[in-house]
């Protein structure tokens, strides 16, 4: 009988990258296995063109029917469902389905009621990076594997369009491109808009032959004409061009370096190969040992635990990040062959 593997996780961006290093490791193990996954519409973009799946299904609260979604995965008769990041709604839906060999995250109610398997994060300890706690959940119907490196694919023809929209967003191309993403989501910690036009400046100081380019749709307007006050055509404004995550994609894959909080973005350009610094908390639910990019590429800064200690509270809940790291540990990175 095939093997036919459903692996869900239908959160954020950067969780479903993390999510890459066990597809792949998946179809390494069960070569002749039904791949599929099960995610909503936005961080699907981050799977198109995986060549270790099968199928990319997904669910869309409020626009697609909770039993429409059941109809689909009985469709495909699964054998086994991973559930890596545990929702109530999932849950029931593989239930449902017919999947026999479900496997979640913890003990939630939803999880016990419907006899779902579960792999313990042992309550992080020890700490270990979220595509290795990912990874548990393929290590328990067989795989074997410790490699974590991210990845997303791009076509020859994607990356033509990418310059496209470089092109059309006035980037002169020829330049060394540098993505700033100054926007997290709120997701984590981040450096605020005065900090990061500290950088863009010191940035066309130090470079000559570069170019800045800003993605974060929830940049203001006074940071965007500061940056093009410092910096004229070497600074590009790359929003408008970008109607959806894939064009996104589209346009990092084609940038040299990318610099941003712990994001969407960022793991992105990790697992496409590019250059990045991530800047990092020091909280344990932040911090780079859990969420590092962990790209071949990749820098990841985290601010100190004595730099944290003394200026963040006990509880850690009010965090003074915005000088845990200053501009020049970046620029050092970005400097370095």
């Amino acid at each position: 009988m095939q093997k036919r593997i459903l692996v869900v996780r239908t959160d954020r961006v950067g969780d479903v990258v993390m999510i890459t290093p066990m597809i792949r490791e998946l179809r390494r193990t069960f070569p002749g296995a039904f791949i599929a996954t099960l995610t909503n519409p936005n961080s699907a973009d981050v799977l198109l063109n995986n060549p270790h799946l099968d199928d990319i299904l997904i669910d869309e609260p409020g626009k697609k029917s909770f039993m429409n979604v059941v109809s689909d995965l009985r469709n495909r008769r699964f054998t086994d469902g991973l559930l890596l990041m545990p929702t109530k709604r999932a849950a029931y839906q593989m239930f449902l389905s017919g999947i026999r060999n479900r496997i979640g995250v913890g003990r939630k109610p939803y999880e016990v009621i419907t006899f779902m398997k579960s792999v313990s994060r042992n309550k992080y300890i020890p700490l270990r990076y979220e595509a290795d706690y990912c990874m548990d959940l393929a290590r328990a119907i067989g795989v074997v594997s410790d490699d974590l490196t991210p990845e997303i694919f791009v076509t020859d023809d994607e990356r033509v369009r990418g310059m496209e929209l470089l092109k059309n967003s006035g980037s002169i191309l020829k330049r060394k491109r540098i993505i700033i993403h100054t926007g997290s989501g709120r997701s984590s910690p981040n450096w605020s808009e005065d900090k990061y036009l500290e950088l863009v400046e010191s940035l066309l100081k130090q470079t000559s032959d570069s170019e800045i380019i800003l993605t974060a749709r929830e940049m203001s307007e006074e940071y965007i004409e500061r940056s093009k006050q410092a910096g004229g055509e070497r600074v590009v404004d790359a929003r408008k061009p970008v109607k959806r995550l894939r064009d996104m994609i589209q346009i990092i894959a084609n940038a040299d370096f990318l610099i941003a909080a712990s994001t969407g973005p960022l793991h992105i350009a990790s697992a496409l190969g590019r250059r990045t610094v991530g800047l990092y908390c020091h909280n344990k639910v932040n911090c780079t040992k859990l969420w590092g990019a962990l790209g071949r590429n990749s820098v990841n800064l985290e601010v100190s635990k004595e730099y944290c200690d003394a200026n963040c509270s006990a509880d850690k809940e009010v965090c003074s990040f915005e000088n845990g790291i200053g501009v020049e540990e970046v620029i050092r990175e970005i400097m370095r062959d």
